[in-house]
């Protein structure tokens, strides 16, 4: 029987895969970002290496292109289909599974070095079961790099707003309004799916509590074309990123 749940990015999977070749928050900014902390362990070669919440593929071949053994897993069965559609010439070819990242049934305990989660934690309802699928993934001392829309600066009823001499700014929300919600103004990805919001503590306490150390965080910067976009980023985050290490049980 099919326990997994419905994915929402099944209804946009063709636009969300345009919007990630093209939207500079993530090919500028947050995928390079979550590579280089990635490749803080040094060569990836051989690596096994599980890319969680993979959508269609992008970080899983990228991490191929460096030598890792890659599984990619998803809960959206058509980003699955653009993900195979796309090999790449790789030493190791790319496993693709269909499963729920708050299970992992698929998964076997212990089986990879590391695990990255690229922007998908905000779409993932149960966190604390989402990292205990990590932290039962990883071997001793495996390490997991995550990247989220920054909790501080999106949060339910945050906007963009602009001030009298013409800058843009954010206006703050409901930060501990924790839970589901859907901007109504958002012509992007949580406009179409929505998000989770927790707060920057829920994030850093459920990490600690499935046993995932941070050892690195990252506030990157915008990049130029981004704000050519979206001018606002200039005195903020755009994202958070960080490094995390497997210790104890976990």
């Amino acid at each position: 029987m099919n326990t997994t749940p419905e994915a929402s990015y099944d209804a946009i999977a063709e636009w969300y895969d345009n919007f990630v070749r093209t939207e500079p928050l993530l090919y500028e900014v947050v995928i390079p970002e979550t590579l280089r902390l990635v490749e803080e362990t040094g060569s990836l070669a051989d690596a096994d290496i599980c890319d969680l919440a993979c959508g269609q593929g992008v970080i899983a071949r990228a991490l191929a292109l460096r030598g890792a053994r890659v599984t990619g897993v998803d809960i959206s069965e058509k980003l699955l289909s653009l993900a195979r559609s796309r090999p790449v010439t790789a030493t190791h070819a790319i496993t693709w599974r269909y499963d729920d990242a708050q299970v992992g049934r698929t998964l076997a305990t212990a089986a990879f070095d590391g695990v990255v989660c690229n922007m998908a934690l905000m779409d993932i309802p149960d966190l604390n079961a989402t990292l205990r699928t990590v932290a039962r993934v990883l071997r001793p001392d495996g390490w997991f790099v995550v990247s989220i829309n920054h909790p501080c600066v999106h949060m339910p009823y945050s906007t963009w707003m602009q001030r009298l001499d013409g800058t843009t700014i954010r206006g703050s929300g409901d930060y501990f309004a924790e839970g589901y919600w859907k901007p109504l103004d958002a012509p992007g990805v949580r406009g179409r799916v929505g998000t989770h919001h927790r707060t920057l503590s829920t994030y850093l306490n459920a990490l600690c509590d499935a046993g995932l150390v941070v050892r690195r965080t990252v506030e990157p910067l915008a990049s130029e074309f981004l704000l050519e976009r979206m001018p606002g980023y200039r005195s903020l985050p755009p994202a958070l990123l960080m490094r995390c290490e497997k210790t104890g049980e976990g």
